[in-house]
């Protein structure tokens, strides 16, 4: 997709890029560059700056805002040469600038470039939503969990941004949620579903999920954030967890934001074995579990000013 309000130079483009081979739809504003991408869904867009209607940065802020298209390589062409206009595209995530008039072999080979890029992507998103597919199984297999990891990724998002964490680690976050008991795939049903005690034997069976989730998600590089969280989130502050056990602050700091989500979510819940509890219960089992030696006290003291000033998440004792 070509986009620029100036006739000659998006029929030049055009004329360009046909000639390489590629179909080519031009198209003669920001506006209707946002009305068509998801209908064509174009491979690369090469997007002119100034227009009429909608300037080529605030297209691009929307389309890399947008899931459907933020992996839609876009980039400026523009005559603009001044260090301002580079780094506002950069801000709104364009991927690449040519500056008119450009050059054909140029052109080809930065649009060739960014199309191989975005197959890469593409393969690798499709891998994560094939780890988020398996996880979403294992929780349907034990159905009494209900929404347990849509609750748990906004109670991580909200309690991640009150910690001041970093956008990359309130997403780890968020998708540690939905994968840290992904290893309860390998775990037959004879013990994950059992409403017995555990023996000795089935508790050995199920701590090995921490491991086996962290060997299905290694392979990708995009969830190195997570595998903290999903191997060490059963670790406890006095080392008594596992699989390590590890001890203070040797366990990973998101290991033990998210511990303290999940526990908190699982005491609100009701299980066959227990009935949901207050938030007042909730929380003084949460620290009579901290002055047990169990959780890192200071980050449950954060824990408990975060859901008893957060509107969203005060519930009726």
């Amino acid at each position: 997709m070509v986009v620029d309000d100036h006739a000659p130079s998006r029929m030049t483009a055009a004329a360009l890029l046909s000639v390489e081979g590629y179909d080519v739809l031009e198209v003669d504003s920001g506006i209707k560059a946002l009305n068509l991408v998801k209908k064509y869904e174009p491979d690369i867009i090469l997007m002119d700056v100034m227009m009429p209607d909608m300037d080529g940065f605030e297209v691009c802020r929307r389309l890399k805002e947008d899931e459907h298209t933020r992996l839609t390589p876009l980039i400026f062409v523009t005559a603009l040469h001044d260090k301002k206009s580079r780094i506002a595209g950069i801000d709104v995530g364009g991927d690449d600038f040519l500056t008119k008039p450009f050059d054909r072999l140029e052109l080809s080979a930065r649009v060739r470039s960014l199309i191989n890029q975005k197959r890469l992507n593409e393969d690798l998103d499709h891998a994560e939503q094939v780890l988020f597919s398996i996880a979403k199984a294992v929780e349907s297999r034990d159905p009494v969990t209900g929404d347990h990891c849509e609750r748990l990724m906004m109670l991580g998002k909200d309690f991640g941004e009150y910690l001041n964490l970093s956008r990359m680690a309130v997403r780890d976050l968020m998708w540690g949620s939905y994968l840290h008991d992904i290893g309860k795939v390998a775990i037959p049903d004879a013990v994950l579903l059992k409403k017995d005690s555990f023996t000795l034997e089935d508790r050995q069976i199920m701590n090995q999920h921490v491991i086996i989730g962290e060997r299905i998600c290694q392979p990708l590089r995009t969830m190195q954030g997570v595998l903290p969280i999903i191997r060490h989130h059963h670790e406890r502050w006095d080392g008594s967890g596992y699989p390590d056990g590890l001890r203070g602050n040797d366990i990973p700091m998101l290991a033990q934001v998210f511990q303290i989500i999940d526990i908190y979510d699982a005491l609100m819940s009701e299980r066959p074995y227990k009935v949901a509890l207050s938030q007042a219960q909730t929380l003084k089992i949460m620290q009579e579990e901290t002055d047990r030696g169990w959780r890192n006290p200071e980050l449950m003291l954060q824990f408990q000013s975060f859901i008893l000033n957060s509107p969203q998440h005060i519930k009726a004792s």
